[in-house]
């Protein structure tokens, strides 16, 4: 699967580089956010900005990093939605559980608030 993955001083920034997540390659993404908190990493942002569609397996792999993140004493943090991938966050109603930004920028921030807390 394409991603970029860059390492930071306080979270890990994963960047998926594809139009779609979903069966194919959801997988993928799941094992490779696995391996960052396996890695000791507890605050992972996701970036979703190129995901123009998103399946229940897509979804699937987004409610595991939070859990994983969650379990860490960490921060996961989902960024740029796309409007039929947010429309299906909110169908969903993940829109309630998880935490959303519009950019990285933005997630960014909120991260830097809540390790202030």
């Amino acid at each position: 699967m394409a991603f970029d993955i860059r390492k930071n001083e306080k979270y890990t920034l994963v960047k998926v580089n594809v139009d779609r997540l979903d069966t194919n390659n959801a997988p993928d993404l799941k094992s490779e956010l696995v391996v960052i908190n396996n890695n000791g990493e507890k605050n992972i942002i996701l970036d979703l900005s190129s995901v123009s569609y998103c399946d229940s397996s897509g979804l699937r792999s987004v409610l595991v990093a939070n859990r994983l993140c969650e379990d860490a004493i960490g921060t996961f943090i989902l960024c740029g939605l796309q409007p039929d991938v947010e429309n299906l966050v909110q169908i969903s109603m993940l829109h309630t559980v998880l935490l959303i930004t519009e950019t990285v920028e933005e997630a960014e921030e909120l991260l830097e608030k809540k390790e202030n807390l």
